[in-house]
């Protein structure tokens, strides 16, 4: 199926590894062109190399932190003038601590708020305006199905993720009289290096090795498995595509139908 993404313009939120790089080299293959940012240029320019060297759009490195406003509004600028447009956002820039209420901090909390909530909030926002004046755009929120599936030991992650899919909702019957779309995607465990970290802190809080955590965490999905980032990036990808023009406010989870109650054993 052609997406019809050739010639698109995208910007992907720290996009540097994991779901992030897995959705800009995707991106890249359909032929869009991307600006990939993340917080430490170094891996960022490397990551952008390796997906140009294997697609057929550009793809432009841009360091910022999605937690600082002026990052975020200097590479939505410098994208807009570089390439005239943005025709879509995806927001992957958002980590947030495991563990237990009596163990978290109140800066873990607001640490996980500022980027995961008001990061994707700052993104939107600075598009937005943009794509409201061309009457067109589409923006998808990586999230989180613990946003959908609340636990507690995922307590920051899941507070954060249900004010983004909220958050995406209202923008959604906002915006769509304009031609904006906003969607959700929300993975359950993805093998990247945020599950990992995830991982060995329920591992640390269960009392457990790490190699019993990812059994549970196996044994809590249908397919016995958990999720690749090039199958969260497929789906990404799409709601991004011209394809998926009647899909707004849609909360998507992408997790193998998990059970989470039986990583509580």
């Amino acid at each position: 199926m052609d997406l019809q993404l050739d010639g698109k313009v995208a910007m992907v939120t720290g996009a540097s590894k994991g779901i992030g790089r897995a959705v800009a080299q995707q991106l890249g293959h359909e032929r869009a062109d991307v600006v990939i940012t993340g917080r430490t240029p170094e891996p960022l320019e490397a990551t952008a190399k390796e997906i140009a060297a294997s697609t057929g759009g550009a793809i432009v490195p841009m360091a910022g932190d999605m937690s600082v406003s002026a990052d975020v509004n200097r590479c939505v600028a410098a994208t807009l003038d570089r390439f005239g447009k943005i025709d879509i956002l995806v927001t992957c820039a958002g980590s947030s601590p495991g563990g237990l209420l009596e163990d978290l901090t109140e800066d873990q909390w607001m640490s996980s708020l500022n980027l995961k909530f008001m990061g994707y909030v700052r993104s939107v926002r600075a598009v937005i305006p943009h794509m409201r004046a061309r009457g067109e755009g589409a923006i998808v929120l990586v999230v989180g199905n613990d946003g959908l599936k609340p636990s507690y030991w995922e307590m920051t992650a899941g507070v954060a993720n249900a004010a983004d899919i909220n958050f995406a909702s209202s923008v959604a019957e906002q915006y769509g009289r304009y031609g904006v779309r906003i969607n959700t995607v929300n993975p359950g465990p993805v093998n990247t290096d945020r599950w990992d970290t995830l991982e060995k802190a329920f591992a640390r809080d269960k009392g457990v090795t790490q190699e019993r955590a990812h059994e549970l965490a196996n044994s809590s999905i249908p397919f016995g498995r958990i999720c690749e980032p090039d199958e969260v990036a497929a789906l990404v990808t799409f709601l991004s595509s011209p394809r998926a023009s009647f899909i707004n406010g849609a909360h998507i989870p992408i997790d193998g139908a998990q059970r989470k109650a039986i990583m509580d054993q």
